[in-house]
């Protein structure tokens, strides 16, 4: 069996410089895993690394186990998604020394998982990437008007949420909304004339807001970080890549608040949680990628690194 890739994994070198293996038998968890490229880069570069490789896609991680497969018996494979792995953590398996968490979503599902990813295609508004839950085209059946506008400006800053919310629901009176160029079509009927031909596709935001809400991107997010960073070996590290705003907002609060050196509320007189910073932080603005990457790969433009080293466990703050 053959494999085609699709996917650039981003920042290919900052990682491995950020995220190195130091000792033999470390292990890297690997949470989004899609292809496998930041995967095989790192257990092609450390010889001694164990890998864990994690995708709620089955499809893709079936790929990735075609790119893997000269370091199959370095590799634990787990179809799911990260949060459930990090909370149910094999009791086989040693905490991890290395987990990257890349929340983009694979240049796979835009152009090859044929789920409506994409207003390039006219395919069925799927978006899910692991194949259960409502699909977007339910998302569009199922909102008020208000629930809807909310959905693709809170998830997106789509400034015209409330008209393009308005016309699908007006539209969807009339037949069901359930392909990605039926709802491309009535985002750029919806937005002035003037918004039509910015730098972007005028839908291109909204197609954003429903994927973020179809695959809990943003409301789950918090807590992947603090379940990852729980199993994470101390003097381990932790990666993340965001790719907006959005997230990244949660990266760096979660990251400022594990480096705190007290924890009490702001209107408390004085400190009483013998708090302990919990984490180094490696990248203190995050790491973004070089002018040449940017023009091979230009879906890297927003993307942001962080790092943190785990000092120790939450639990063990006051010993």
């Amino acid at each position: 069996m053959t494999a085609e890739y699709v996917h650039t994994p981003v920042m290919r070198n900052e990682c491995l410089k950020f995220l190195s293996s130091r000792n033999k038998g470390d292990l890297f968890v690997d949470a989004n895993a899609g292809e496998g490229g930041h995967s095989f880069a790192f257990l092609s570069e450390f010889p001694h690394l164990k890998m864990v490789c994690i995708d709620a896609d089955s499809a893709i991680l079936d790929i990735a186990k075609v790119r893997l497969a000269p370091y199959a018996d370095r590799i634990y494979f787990y179809n799911g998604w990260s949060f459930d792995f990090f909370t149910q953590y094999p009791g086989e398996l040693k905490r991890p020394d290395i987990i990257l968490c890349d929340l983009g979503v694979s240049s796979y599902h835009y152009k090859k998982s044929g789920k409506g990813f994409s207003f390039e295609k006219d395919e069925y508004l799927d978006m899910r990437i692991s194949g259960s839950g409502l699909t977007a085209s339910d998302y569009l059946a199922r909102l008020g008007e208000k629930e809807l506008a909310d959905l693709i400006y809170n998830n997106s800053g789509e400034k015209y949420s409330r008209r393009i919310a308005s016309l699908i629901i007006n539209e969807r009176r009339k037949s069901s909304i359930t392909t990605t160029s039926a709802l491309a079509d009535l985002v750029y009927r919806a937005v002035p004339a003037s918004y039509r031909h910015g730098p972007i596709h005028p839908a291109t935001r909204t197609f954003q807001a429903l994927r973020i809400a179809v695959n809990g991107e943003l409301s789950t997010l918090h807590a992947l970080l603090e379940a990852a960073f729980r199993v994470l070996e101390p003097g381990g590290r932790l990666g993340v890549i965001s790719f907006h705003s959005l997230e990244d907002k949660i990266v760096k609060n979660f990251i400022r608040a594990m480096n705190k050196n007290c924890i009490c509320p702001q209107e408390a007189p004085i400190c009483n949680c013998s708090g302990r910073r919990l984490v180094n932080i490696l990248t203190k603005k995050g790491v973004t990628p070089s002018d040449d990457e940017i023009e091979q790969n230009p879906p890297s433009r927003s993307s942001r690194l962080r790092v943190v080293e785990k000092i120790l466990d939450g639990e063990d703050e006051n010993d």
